[in-house]
């Protein structure tokens, strides 16, 4: 894990918010929009985007820098991409930090 690139990744308030938001998804989002929610998935991107009050294409960037960076897990299903938490890597980066900063 390179952690400049990945503290880079979450360097604004939107992208952690989002971070946040993908831990427990059933608290940050509406039921109706986690209908077809599977863990497995994630929560899609125009989820995210009407939650973070942003458009869709600037929302898909953020998620993709935080995807390249290892901290998100992006799936396809049909025409819809959909995001989760990579938790793995999100321990890493915590024990990094205990560790070395």
């Amino acid at each position: 894990m390179k952690m400049l690139d990945v503290l880079k990744s979450i360097s604004n308030q939107t992208r952690l918010n989002i971070l946040t938001w993908l831990k427990d998804p059933f608290a940050y989002f509406p039921n109706e929009e986690l209908a077809d929610y599977s863990p497995s998935l994630g929560v899609c991107v125009s989820d995210i985007a009407k939650k973070a009050k942003m458009s869709i294409p600037t929302v898909s960037v953020y998620l993709k820098t935080m995807s390249a960076a290892d901290l998100l897990v992006a799936t396809r299903k049909d025409q819809w991409t959909y995001y989760k938490r990579n938790e793995e890597a999100i321990q890493e980066l915590a024990q990094l930090i205990k560790e070395k900063l």
